[in-house]
């Protein structure tokens, strides 16, 4: 099994405490995070992109290419590029920089977003979201893999003998993976084009990630894939790991009344009530380290997947707490995963 951490880079107050760092002190938290992930053994690291309310993680290519030069090892991650607000042309031609600054450590996660404001910002509404994910993924794949690209689209202007400029590093092309939540829609283009698939694994309950995992492998397979092919990534909601079970419930109860009250709880319909209920049945990964241990292993055998993502940050537990959850998690937990569960990703 291959790991990563990533973030959003919410710059949200502290919903315990209600302190909040300036935005210059939060960026540099990243780089450091990202350091302090490398050091941990981390296989990657990950920036998502947001362009409304809270976030600041409006430029993942800027914030990866600080990361790359203040690491050495670590592969980097966009989770995810919301690329149906983009256009492939700058996209390609941004990550193609980020791959060649990074020495070819780049992987590209897509997504189509699903933020009213953000759609706003760009002047999109949410209506056709997903036609612009899939014509724009197309071009992007083609202008990342061939020279001399002719295109005729819908929503950018034709392109007739286009190279976009630098060339990826990485041949083929830079590693692309699609971001799936909530739609089949995600899970048929990774299919179809015979991509890996991240599973955001978030807000709800296993078997709905896992229905659209298994939708993806039927899927790869109608497209005449061979079906061993197939590599699927998973993130899990939340890390607070103790040695007593007990004590890791009771220190993450004020952590999780205060993500209930969250704009992302809210935003995504939280089905949980309870910490109870949340800790049954959903993908948070709190208690001892033999009780994570057990948990991953059954969103494992559900999901098969290759890559897995955790969080370095939970909002509102102490700083020496969280040091603690995570280096107990890396030295308790992560060998045991390693060695129970192969991985072709990144070999």
């Amino acid at each position: 099994m291959k790991f990563c951490t990533y973030t959003l880079i919410d710059n949200s107050p502290d919903p315990i405490t209600g302190q909040q760092l300036s935005t210059y002190e939060r960026f540099q938290h990243v780089v450091k995070q990202a350091q302090w992930a490398e050091e941990l053994g981390f296989d990657g690291y990950g920036v998502g992109e947001r362009h409304a309310q809270r976030f600041i993680s409006s430029s993942p290519p800027v914030v990866l290419a600080y990361i790359a030069a203040a690491t050495s090892r670590i592969r980097l991650l966009t989770t995810v590029t919301v690329l149906s607000l983009l256009d492939p042309v700058r996209v390609a031609e941004d990550y193609a920089t980020l791959d060649q600054l990074s020495g070819g450590r780049l992987d590209i996660i897509i997504g189509k977003g699903n933020d009213p404001d953000q759609n706003a910002l760009f002047g999109y509404d949410l209506d056709g979201q997903w036609d612009r994910n899939r014509e724009k993924y197309e071009l992007l794949r083609r202008l990342l893999r061939a020279t001399g690209v002719s295109w005729t689209g819908q929503y950018r202007p034709d392109l007739v003998d286009a190279t976009t400029q630098p060339r990826p590093l990485q041949q083929p092309s830079i590693p692309i993976w699609h971001g799936s939540a909530s739609s089949t829609e995600s899970t048929e283009l990774a299919a179809k084009w015979g991509e890996p698939l991240f599973s955001a694994n978030g807000f709800h309950p296993m078997e709905k990630y896992a229905g659209l995992i298994r939708h993806y492998r039927e899927r790869w397979a109608a497209y005449g894939h061979d079906p061993a092919d197939a590599v699927v990534g998973a993130g899990f909601n939340g890390l607070y790991v103790r040695k007593n079970s007990q004590d890791a419930v009771e220190g993450y109860r004020p952590i999780f009344d205060a993500f209930m009250d969250s704009p992302g709880a809210k935003h995504n319909q939280l089905p949980f009530r309870t910490l109870e209920e949340f800790l049954a049945g959903g993908s948070v990964l709190v208690g001892s380290p033999e009780e994570v241990i057990d948990k991953f292993g059954r969103y494992q055998e559900a999901f098969g997947h290759e890559l897995s993502g955790v969080s370095l940050e939970v909002p509102g537990l102490p700083d020496a707490e969280n040091r603690a959850s995570v280096e107990s998690f890396v030295t308790d937990v992560l060998p045991v995963l390693r060695a129970t569960y192969p991985s072709r990703v990144w070999n």
